[in-house]
């Protein structure tokens, strides 16, 4: 039995078996013998030799083996033997061969260094920086100055500009570093009419880009006022500071290795949908964790700390909050509108639902009389109760689905997909193949078999009375 815990290495445990039921305690007769023959393989068949400690548990009157490895610093590490030199990743609860850009990465990790941080072939010279020099003196109220250039990492001493730096030069010369927006008739893809409202791509400045789909989703969505006592009530379809955040970190936390892909924001009637190129850093998926508590590990952390000075995110790695926060602060919101996000090894998605679709102007603030402050809290207090209930709920749902996908017999991709699925969609919502294409960008012919393998698993069930081609997942 295998345990993964994301930054600290593996756990390795010896013998247990698994099986419909659990785990069975089955034991080891030997132990000593094996002992020295795991410490023998891992001398003899790694390439660095990791750090890892061998303990042996007793339990049941059972002797077991707990290896413990820690996370390396000098990755790769290769497994040497059979004739083969293979380095491995941890992609959610697998091991599997990596790739050449997960060797880039390895080889990046190993040596200490970040992409941004990397000398790129472009002199400083040759390039202007227009727009982050006036961002800058706006945001700070200083100038940024050639050393300042230097000290930030964004180019050497002998003036050859970073990776970091040519992504903020006006015209960054890596044509890779783009901003793909489209607002969408209706709530996918392909609704029939006209599939799109509005449609840019966007390229330049790191800086320009974040202003750019700043601006089209202003373009994009309204703001709605209620006339109120004291004032106005303003309530936009998306709150701006949640739109922001999510925009800054899919710039600047995307994986710049993946090369031919950028940065989607996908406006629909009722959410918008924002891509970035790479997965968590650490190899974990969003998903599984508190995004409350997710710890700050960032991909590009000279990129990130421009950034960081020019206040447009904190160095404390609480994106995730502050965006679920803004949603809770809405007039509008309600539990099913909470924000998600869902990552896999190669992608990461963010969806914000619209708070006003479907919403009218009457039905925005009924019930909200003034109380008695006393009165106030306690309604604060239930409501507050009723959504950790239903929170822990659907958690206990999710981790169920999870569970029971995680075990069968299918490509990781796949999995990925169905557990892609489920974040957006949850178990009482009905769905189609046309939906199953908007989310996972599959096209007809592979999601109408991804619909046949989650029938074949028991993992969907169809729905009669909704029209043809409904389906609900099942737990």
């Amino acid at each position: 039995m295998m345990k993964n815990g994301v930054g600290t290495g593996l756990v390795l445990l010896y013998k247990v078996t698994r099986n419909n039921v659990g785990n069975t305690l089955v034991g080891l007769t030997d132990i000593r013998a094996i002992s020295e023959k795991i410490s023998e393989i891992i001398k003899t068949r790694m390439d660095p030799i990791p750090q890892a400690d061998l303990e042996i548990h007793e339990e049941d009157g059972k002797q077991f083996i707990i290896l413990r490895v820690s996370a390396g610093v000098e990755t790769p590490y290769y497994y040497v033997g059979d004739g083969s030199r293979v380095a491995f990743i941890r992609v959610g609860n697998e091991s599997i061969p990596a790739g050449a850009l997960e060797m880039k990465r390895l080889v990046l990790r190993g040596s200490n260094k970040t992409y941004d941080s990397l000398p790129s072939s472009y002199p400083y010279e040759k390039y202007a920086f227009t727009k982050l020099r006036s961002v800058y003196r706006q945001r700070t109220g200083k100038e940024l100055s050639e050393a300042d250039f230097i000290s930030f990492g964004l180019m050497d001493d002998n003036g050859i500009l970073t990776n970091a730096g040519a992504l903020l030069a006006d015209e960054p010369p890596m044509r890779h570093s783009r901003l793909f927006c489209t607002r969408w008739n209706g709530l996918d893809k392909a609704s029939g009419v006209m599939e799109a409202l509005d449609d840019k791509e966007y390229s330049g400045s790191l800086v320009a880009l974040l202003q750019d789909g700043e601006k089209f989703i202003k373009n994009n969505t309204k703001k709605r006022w209620k006339k109120a006592p004291d004032g106005r009530i303003e309530m936009p379809d998306i709150p701006e500071r949640a739109a922001l955040e999510c925009i800054v970190n899919g710039l600047i936390h995307r994986d710049y290795l993946e090369l031919g892909s950028e940065v989607h924001i996908d406006i629909f009637d009722d959410r918008m949908e924002i891509y970035s190129p790479g997965g968590m850093f650490d190899g974990s998926f969003v998903q599984n964790l508190d995004t409350d508590h997710v710890p700050s590990r960032r991909r590009n952390p000279v990129i990130a700390d421009v950034f960081s000075r020019m206040n447009y995110m904190e160095r404390r790695g609480s994106g995730f909050k502050k965006i679920k926060d803004d949603y809770h602060r809405a007039v509008n919101y309600r539990l099913e509108l909470e924000p998600k996000f869902y990552s896999d090894a190669t992608s990461f998605w963010v969806t914000l639902y619209n708070l006003n679709y479907n919403v009218t102007i009457d039905e925005i603030g009924v019930g909200a009389k003034k109380q008695p402050f006393e009165d106030e809290k306690t309604v604060v207090s239930a409501k507050k109760q009723l959504f950790e209930a239903e929170k822990a709920v659907v958690s206990n749902e999710k981790q169920s689905f999870e569970g029971k996908v995680n075990k069968l017999r299918m490509s990781i991709h796949t999995k990925g997909r169905i557990l892609r699925l489920y974040d957006v969609i949850g178990l009482n919502t009905f769905f189609s193949r046309a939906d199953i294409m908007r989310i996972t960008g599959l096209t007809s012919s592979p999601a109408g078999d991804l619909i046949k393998k989650m029938k074949n698993e028991n993992l969907i069930e169809s729905v009669a009375g909704h029209g043809k081609g409904k389906y609900k997942f099942k737990i």
